[in-house]
């Protein structure tokens, strides 16, 4: 089980072609803090039919893009 479970079933529930979250939100969803390790946590979320889009740092947020079946 990864610490970001609950943000994929988030993700996955959207159904949205494209959409962004906030850090605050990633974190709030997540139930842990957004940290470096997140890149490293990215491939988890493929099986749930979505990839990471642009993350920026600027703006403190990611997007999530969904695959294309």
């Amino acid at each position: 089980m990864s610490k970001y479970d609950p943000l994929w079933q988030y993700v996955a529930a959207r159904q949205e072609e494209k959409f962004t979250l906030s850090f605050g939100e990633i974190a709030e969803i997540a139930g842990v803090p957004m940290d470096h390790s997140f890149l490293q946590y990215k491939k988890e979320l493929t099986p749930y039919g979505y990839q990471l889009g642009k993350i920026s740092m600027k703006k403190e947020s990611v997007e999530f893009v969904k695959l294309q079946s």
